[in-house]
């Protein structure tokens, strides 16, 4: 299993001198949560950035990352405000793999519930699910064009 680490609010930490949340370039969040599991998993940073950020060119670096790896199971934790672009654009590609999207709303380093739950989830899902895409975020689990983020609501739901 492979997690690809992308940034977005998963990550993000607060900067005391600037006040403001910002993505590192590391996996820090992710590397403590992986960490109490007895299954090796291998974590690859990518790109660091908040979704509203990303481009094509950097959706078509996930592409060739996902496309390109021996894994069969690939988490990728993104941003969650256009995190069903990069699905889409993944879906596209009609890989032979199970490619899980995950994220969260709060940062990890601000409250760790929600990030590892989601993450934890993301997992277990990639595991008992069928080639294809997913997006799995606060309990809800599916195909990447069924799980939406409700901005309205700030929630993610099924549809």
């Amino acid at each position: 299993m492979l997690i690809l680490n992308t940034g977005g609010t998963f990550n993000k930490r607060y900067d005391s001198k600037s006040g403001e949340l910002f993505v590192p370039g590391d996996n820090q969040a992710i590397d403590f949560i992986v960490s109490t599991f007895s299954e090796p998993i291998t974590i690859e940073g990518l790109l660091y950035k908040d979704s509203l950020e990303m481009r094509s060119e950097d959706r078509e670096l996930l592409a060739k990352t996902i496309s390109q790896s021996d894994e069969k199971i690939i988490i990728v934790v993104h941003g969650t405000d256009t995190m069903d672009q990069s699905a889409h654009h993944i879906a596209r590609l009609r890989l032979d793999k199970v490619v899980v999207f995950t994220g969260s709303m709060v940062p990890f380093s601000i409250d760790a519930i929600e990030a590892t739950a989601n993450l934890a989830m993301a997992i277990g899902y990639a595991r008992n699910v069928s080639s294809g895409v997913y997006i799995v975020m606060q309990g809800v689990c599916g195909a990447y064009d069924r799980v939406i983020k409700n901005r309205e609501y700030g929630k993610f739901e099924y549809v």
